[in-house]
């Protein structure tokens, strides 16, 4: 196995290792749902031992085919395991999931924390940690359900850079950037990728409203964009997304609104004004009130309307 050049913990340092441990015999994951589930594939194309607990037990099902044991509690997922992964919604599913498993937890266990729960939840679960005797990662992701299933997320890690993660992160992710020794240093930076990718998100949307409330073909509007210097390939997946009312989710409404309330929840300890947030965090409850919620964050052009129409993912 290839090893990090220097202290992985660096910060700004990015590693890449080949796939594969034996220092690492069975990882737990809590938490199957849209990004949960791809990684779980690509732990166990790793050739990693794979324990999977999901609150709806159907959607962890489907990884059982592949080699996943699938268990009913956190207790029975974390018995043993080397590596603990929690990948939920938000703080309050990751410390309730993490209470219910303290009958199966052990002093020196690592335990990777990977969803996006903000400063203030991921305090309270770094303190649990240490209750615990944990070795505690915080290591939110950069992608949404494609790079997932891909494996080609880009893990922000934080933390102890303890070596049995690094299979792990190998399989889930293209790249591991380490934002520091600090744990809470990776939550930090995910909240300003994602508050990017979320306003930009709405952006586009609005923009696309905008031109059909004026009566501009939308696709005259794409092609204005298409080639010239405001053109990316994440605004073309989202234009393509709206224009063919195509909302299949990759990250959905619902988890979007909750990420601008956790970059205004931060902004408001840092002293910070983040307006574009804050209003695009209104424009995804608006989407979401409408019957939006599940559907991808791009359904969020719906807002744009008066009357936000009611529809379902495609």
């Amino acid at each position: 196995m290839t090893r990090r050049a220097g202290c992985g913990a660096e910060t700004g340092r990015t590693v890449r290792i080949r796939k594969g441990s034996d220092t690492v015999n069975t990882v737990a994951l809590l938490g199957t749902g849209i990004m949960g589930s791809g990684m779980g594939r690509n732990l166990l194309r790793a050739g990693l031992g794979l324990r999977v607990w999901n609150r709806t037990r159907d959607k962890a099902e489907p990884l059982a085919a592949e080699g996943a044991v699938v268990v009913d509690t956190p207790a029975e997922a974390v018995a043993g395991a080397d590596v603990v992964l929690t990948m939920l919604t938000d703080g309050a599913a990751v410390a309730h999931a993490m209470a219910a498993a303290v009958p199966g937890l052990r002093a020196g266990q690592v335990w990777a924390q990977m969803s996006t729960v903000g400063v203030v939840a991921l305090d309270e679960l770094a303190g649990f940690a240490r209750e615990h005797g944990l070795v505690f990662v915080d290591a939110p992701v950069q992608g949404t359900r494609q790079p997932a299933e891909a494996g080609t997320l880009v893990v922000l890690a934080s933390g102890p850079a303890d070596p049995r993660l690094d299979p792990v992160f190998d399989a889930v992710g293209a790249k591991t950037l380490w934002a520091g020794a600090e744990a809470g240093a990776a939550t930090r930076l995910k909240l300003t990728t994602v508050g990017y990718a979320i306003t930009l998100t709405a952006a586009v949307g609005e923009a696309l409203a905008l031109a059909e409330g004026l009566g501009v073909d939308p696709g005259l509007f794409a092609q204005a964009l298409t080639g010239g210097p405001m053109d990316n390939p994440y605004l073309q997946a989202k234009m393509k997304a709206v224009l063919e009312r195509d909302f299949a989710p990759s990250f959905t409404v619902y988890g979007a609104e909750k990420d601008t309330a956790l970059i205004a929840e931060a902004a408001d300890g840092a002293g910070v004004a983040v307006d574009l947030a804050r209003a695009t965090g209104a424009r995804m409850r608006r989407a979401a009130a409408g019957g939006h919620a599940e559907e991808d964050m791009a359904a969020a052009y719906y807002a744009g309307f008066e009357t936000v129409p009611v529809g379902t993912a495609s």
